[in-house]
């Protein structure tokens, strides 16, 4: 599978609930989200805007998404919502690997470009390096409508937190149709 393929598999409506451990308060937090990928071709404006804003040639994207979330975490009870586009910049000489530019970070709300790695088991590991902290998350199919995603946040020279989150997607049979007929020419 490659990048497309695997944004294309990610399109549509998600359940996520996700497993958060703080390492340095020895303690775990739960949380829920509604959670929306929509795919945006290479040419939609908001993708150029984004590369254009990081200094990349709009021409090197090969896709982007925007990711919707709409969530509660167990400690704060207040809602967590937001969205952010993300493009995938392939690297000329290996496209299973490359940039990821996103319009607001996960860690930190701010724009930022981390690194993605698409691996032989169809899993991709997203790397991200912020100012004061550094991230790496995992995602991959357990099927077209089970998504997995581990995650680490490293500050300061040492873990701060793990998560784990299974996503299982929500609608009709025509995403989950559209899913597997993504899966399957991917194979």
């Amino acid at each position: 599978m490659n990048i497309e393929e695997f944004f294309e598999l990610s399109a549509g409506k998600w359940f996520s609930h996700r497993t958060s451990h703080h390492l340095a308060f020895k303690q775990s937090e739960d949380g829920k989200s509604d959670i929306v990928i929509e795919m945006l071709a290479a040419d939609h404006p908001e993708v150029i805007q984004l590369c254009q804003q990081y200094e990349v040639n709009p021409s090197e994207a090969s896709c982007g998404a925007r990711v919707t979330w709409n969530g509660t975490m167990e400690w704060d009870e207040e809602k967590h919502t937001g969205s952010t586009v993300l493009v995938t910049v392939p690297d000329a000489d290996n496209p299973s690997e490359g940039k990821l530019l996103r319009e607001m970070g996960y860690a930190e709300k701010a724009p930022v470009a981390g690194r993605y790695k698409m691996g032989s088991d169809d899993a991709l590991t997203l790397t991200t390096e912020y100012e004061t902290m550094w991230s790496e998350e995992r995602l991959w199919f357990a099927s077209p409508n089970l998504r997995m995603r581990v995650s680490i946040l490293k500050r300061f020279g040492g873990f701060s937190m793990a998560s784990f989150t299974s996503e299982i997607r929500m609608g009709g049979s025509s995403a989950a149709a559209k899913a597997a007929e993504v899966s399957n020419s991917a194979s």
